[in-house]
């Protein structure tokens, strides 16, 4: 489940949205009201339940090798991503949706490199939703390794004091430290 050329594409639980309105997100950041999309590199980082903590890590031109070996693993692909135990059940039966959106509404968000899509006017969605299936066989077609640990903290710990390149998405509704 990947855009195709000249889109971004939102996740949702819900499949009656018909037009996708700027808001100010509970957890938002910043001020500004905006519709959020991604693109194909940060797509695999909504195939979760939506909010569902999880911290992710990729190979990146500037990755060492012991950091790819010590956090990937030798062998085991470029990216890895983390999930507690709690939230397996619901990765496994969660009905999510791809909404395909127009890219040309949108402009990439954040810095020093961008990792969503933003627009400022109201986008309608190209086509009805889409279902986007399997969580987990969507992860093992993408080569992605998937780990389940009952904390996330140490994992990401070392993802975030390593050369990889990582997201950590909801992570404070995760487990507390020990």
């Amino acid at each position: 489940m990947y855009p195709e050329p000249g889109e971004v594409l939102h996740f949702s639980e819900d499949p009656t949205i018909a037009r996708f309105v700027p808001h100010v997100a509970p957890t938002a950041r910043q001020a500004e009201a905006y519709v959020w999309a991604v693109d194909r590199a940060r797509t695999p980082d909504y195939w979760f339940p939506r909010n569902c903590p999880r911290a992710m890590a990729w190979v990146v031109p500037a990755s060492t090798p012991a950091d790819r070996d010590r956090i990937i693993g030798a062998g085991s692909g470029d990216r890895v991503h983390a999930i507690e135990y709690r939230w397996l059940d619901a990765l496994r039966t969660v009905k999510l949706f791809a909404y395909r959106l127009p890219a040309a509404s949108f402009r990439p968000f954040g810095t020093p490199v961008p990792h969503a899509h933003v627009a400022t006017v109201p986008v309608e969605p190209l086509g009805p939703p889409q279902e986007v299936g399997d969580l987990l066989d969507l992860h093992e077609q993408a080569g992605i390794q998937l780990r389940v640990l009952p904390r996330l903290w140490d994992f990401w710990d070392a993802v975030t004091s390593s050369s990889l390149g990582f997201s950590g998405i909801r992570l404070r509704g995760g487990r507390p430290r020990s």
